[in-house]
């Protein structure tokens, strides 16, 4: 079983730069992940196709189309929710204010189901990118053209210090699970 901590390491010292914290950096990341699945869109729907023989329609409208609908969701509110939120302050500190600031985990661990094996990658990880956090994915190993395909569209895009996928099996999960 392989060792995923110096993987693991490597995504919390990216994180302790503080960059992913960054608001234009998530923005960006959810831009070039958004035209990356457009570019990517024939190749997702091979994929899907020859793994679980989805058709063309059910692919887009389950995996593709949802996957770009929260993009633009995330896009559109990403900047109010990361404003700190003014709270009721306890009557013990009276005549002072309080605030509840979001701030990101650091590194999330995204291992996903065979039966929407794009959408239940993507959407999760839209989700760690706007929170500013880097990411694993693991990628179901009953769908194994649709892993290669998100394998070589996160590549692409991003450096594996933020963002990587793992493929492998079972012992893969145990192993990943075992990292903080």
């Amino acid at each position: 079983m392989e060792n995923y901590s110096h993987l693991v390491s490597r995504q919390r010292e990216f994180f302790r730069t503080g960059k992913t914290k960054e608001i234009e950096f998530r923005i960006s990341a959810l831009k070039r992940l958004r035209s990356a699945v457009k570019e990517y869109e024939n190749k997702i729907i091979d994929a899907l196709k020859a793994d679980l023989n989805k058709s063309e329609f059910e692919a887009y409208s389950t995996e593709i189309g949802f996957v770009l609908e929260e993009i633009g969701f995330t896009l559109k509110h990403l900047k109010s929710w990361v404003r700190p939120e003014k709270v009721k302050t306890p009557i013990t500190h009276l005549g002072s204010k309080s605030y509840i600031f979001p701030e990101p985990y650091g590194v999330a661990l995204i291992i996903a189901p065979w039966n929407y094996p794009f959408q239940l990658v993507i959407a999760p990880l839209i989700g760690a990118i706007a929170a500013g956090n880097c990411a694993v994915l693991k990628p179901s190993e009953f769908t194994p053209k649709t892993s290669e395909v998100l394998d070589d569209l996160i590549k692409e895009l991003y450096p594996k210090e933020y963002i990587t996928v793992v493929q492998g099996s079972i012992e893969t999960n145990q192993a990943l699970l075992k990292e903080k």
